[in-house]
């Protein structure tokens, strides 16, 4: 499969993605605060910095794009056939610095679940997760 966009477009385009208030990072945002869970984003102080805290459960949620962070059960997870050399590389450091953000956050005594994009589409489903997450 080849890229329909020159190379300087695909990297203005990819250089646009933001890392905050996400499309799926907002429909979490939403639903939780929806169901009465309140919150703190983005917190510099924890290791990985998390998208959103729940201090007072001690527990994080990240919420990680399906492509730039490596969705293994996902279609979007697959590393492009394009500049290997360059993506595969990349997107393994992005996986290695999740895991030490996870495993730093689990040695302060945090609990950290992961929700990934694809699973921000069926709202039922994302709320089954967040309850069981989030339920003391």
């Amino acid at each position: 499969m080849t890229d329909n966009l020159s190379i300087s477009r695909r990297s203005a385009n990819m250089r646009k993605i933001g890392s905050k208030n996400t499309a799926p990072e907002m429909r979490v945002r939403r639903l939780a605060f929806g169901m009465g869970y309140r919150y703190r984003l983005h917190s510099g102080k924890l290791p990985g910095k998390p998208d959103i805290v729940f201090l007072s459960r001690k527990k994080v949620i990240f919420i990680h794009g399906c492509f730039w962070h490596q969705h293994e059960a996902c279609r979007e997870g697959r590393t492009p056939n394009s500049n290997v050399g360059y993506w595969g590389p990349k997107l393994k450091r992005n996986v290695q610095r999740d895991s030490r953000a996870q495993e730093a956050l689990r040695v302060q005594g945090w609990e950290s679940l992961v929700i990934w994009e694809c699973q921000t589409v069926d709202e039922r489903k994302l709320r089954d997760i967040l309850v069981s997450y989030l339920q003391l």
